[in-house]
């Protein structure tokens, strides 16, 4: 690192941008001799500035209306009507929230605000799903690369709720956007994985994979295997919840997007680690004619559905590259496997 760069104070707001890009461009210029600024460029980088702070205050007013829907008593027992339009308002809000807080520094006026407290309190719980997945969304939106707003929903045991909403919650929306905000709070996160793993969140992606829902199956796999890869160390604790066998038997489902990660997942336990080969060389499980009668099954169908592809629509070419790529991804695994399997 340079020497002094360690020092810089980087902007935290729009006008310190503003004033860091006119000194980066001051200094690219080289020195020049200082003019005293003209009453008209004054007036104008003073309009520019108050139209960026006008925006900058017309999105928090924002932000503080939409709590102030969220804040509410509800309107019980005052006909289906009423109840059906308030739910709306509700939804409706919420997703103005996480449209808003994509913007770092809306997620971290929310998180001042109360905005997630309320989040968590009144809509995570909520009777209706659309809220509640909603509610999972905006969560998702605060948390993703904002360690400060992480570190306080882990703080306020949101990992355990969201969790619990991706493990039990009757609604599939509502449990594969809990999912996707709890890989929003432990990925890159060493707080947030410790607290997974206390609350023995491999079992809860476990189950995923083996739910109904495809796109929970996915989200749930792709966790795994980013967590496995980034965190080895987690290796041990996975195989001893039999994780090999889980895989196996999602890999006997029918073909579909979730054999990919599934795939990488096996392939992350059976690099350096003797249990996770000796798990695979189980002959109760038929690893080893499993891959070899998948490869078989895929072996020849390029041809047929190049054909359908062009019969159909030739924008679905895109359908084609995707299936191509993971036949030839999945030829290259079965040969790594195989290749382990027999040493």
């Amino acid at each position: 690192m340079a020497e002094g760069r360690g020092n810089r104070n980087h902007p935290r707001n729009l006008q310190g941008v503003l004033q860091m890009a006119v000194e980066a461009g001051s200094a690219s210029e080289g020195p020049a001799p200082r003019e005293p600024m003209t009453k008209e460029r004054m007036e104008f980088l003073r309009g520019a500035l108050a139209e960026v702070c006008k925006g900058q205050m017309d999105e928090v007013e924002q932000m503080k209306q939409c709590l102030a829907v969220l804040s509410r008593d509800e309107c019980r027992g005052r006909g289906s009507e009423e109840e059906e339009e308030e739910k709306d308002e509700r939804e409706e809000v919420l997703e103005m929230l996480s449209e808003l807080c994509e913007n770092l520094d809306n997620a971290r006026d929310l998180m001042k605000l109360g905005g997630l407290d309320l989040c968590m309190s009144r809509c995570l719980c909520h009777s209706e799903a659309g809220i509640r997945w909603r509610a999972a969304q905006l969560i998702a939106s605060c948390a993703q690369n904002m360690p400060e707003v992480q570190f306080y929903l882990l703080n306020q045991g949101a990992l355990l709720t969201l969790l619990q909403l991706a493990d039990h919650d009757t609604n599939s929306t509502v449990r594969v956007k809990a999912l996707y905000a709890v890989s929003c709070l432990v990925r890159e996160q060493e707080a947030g994985l410790r607290d997974f793993v206390s609350h023995d969140g491999f079992s809860v992606l476990m189950r995923g994979m083996q739910s109904d829902s495809e796109k929970l199956r996915t989200k749930s796999a792709f966790l795994l295997l980013n967590l496995l890869t980034s965190h080895p160390e987690h290796k041990d604790t996975v195989l001893s919840m039999g994780m090999v066998q889980q895989l196996v038997s999602v890999l006997r489902s029918p073909h579909s997007s979730v054999h990919e990660h599934v795939l990488g997942a096996l392939c992350c336990l059976v690099e350096d680690s003797p249990r996770g080969v000796n798990d695979c060389r189980d002959a109760s499980l038929g690893l080893e004619e499993l891959l070899n009668q998948r490869v078989q099954d895929l072996r020849g169908r390029e041809e047929s559905l190049v054909n359908y592809c062009f019969k159909v629509n030739m924008k679905s070419k895109w359908t084609l590259f995707t299936f191509l790529f993971y036949v030839i991804f999945l030829v290259n695994i079965i040969n790594l496997y195989l290749t382990r399997l027999v040493i």
